[in-house]
Formats: structure tokens, C-alpha cells, sequence
């Protein structure tokens, strides 16, 4: 499946033990839904993995749900080491403002 003239990202997927989605190209905003939509046909139980050794580049809204699909279980197979590197430093971004939030929080009810 090829997402758009101008989107230039290549979905295949294949199954055995696991279904694996295989991109190829440009992951970026106009390709997450379709790609989601996808996942969600998925029977549940099946595990789901994609595999990013074709990938040439991301956006950050692709990072941003490729953090998402991996804490929802779906595994990254061959992730170039830059989109891995971008993942890690979202994940530490997002704990980081949840341990804001958190302080915030809990000064506020200690001034209350």
C-alpha cells in the first residue's frame, strides 16, 4: 500500500507468528492515520511489530507515535539509530513534564 502521491511511504505487511508492518520511505503526519487504521483492523492477541530498516526519514509527529505504538506493545524492528535517539529523548521529554505536572500538583494541594 502506498499512501498518497506526495507522502511517499510504502506499507506491506506479512504474517507468521507475528503481523509485521514493513516501511519503506517517509514516515510523516499524512501517513500515521492509515497506518493506525491498520493496526486497528488487527485481531486482538496478534502481536504487532514494525519493521523501519527501510525507513529514510521521520517527522516528529511520526516519533511522537512511534513512542505511543511502542508503549501500546508494538515493537520497532531495525530502527535506524536517529529515529530510535529521537524516541528515546521524546520518552524523557514526556517524563520529564509529567514530573512537572506532578509537583505542580502536589504543591498546590500543600498550599491549600
Amino acid at each position: 500500500m502506498v499512501l498518497g502521491k506526495d507522502a511517499m511511504l510504502k506499507i506491506q505487511r506479512s504474517a507468521s507468528d507475528k503481523v509485521i508492518f514493513t516501511l519503506s520511505g517517509r514516515i510523516e503526519e499524512e501517513g500515521l492515520a492509515e497506518l493506525q487504521r491498520l493496526f486497528d483492523l488487527e485481531s486482538p492477541g496478534h502481536q504487532l511489530a514494525l519493521d523501519l530498516k527501510d525507513v529514510t526519514l521521520a517527522d516528529r509527529d511520526a516519533v511522537k507515535f512511534l513512542l505511543r505504538s511502542e508503549e501500546h506493545g508494538i515493537q520497532l524492528e531495525d530502527c535506524p539509530p536517529y529515529i530510535r535517539e529521537w524516541i528515546e529523548r521524546e520518552r524523557e521529554s514526556n517524563h520529564s513534564e509529567k514530573g512537572m505536572k506532578d509537583r505542580k500538583r502536589s504543591a498546590r494541594r500543600r498550599s491549600d
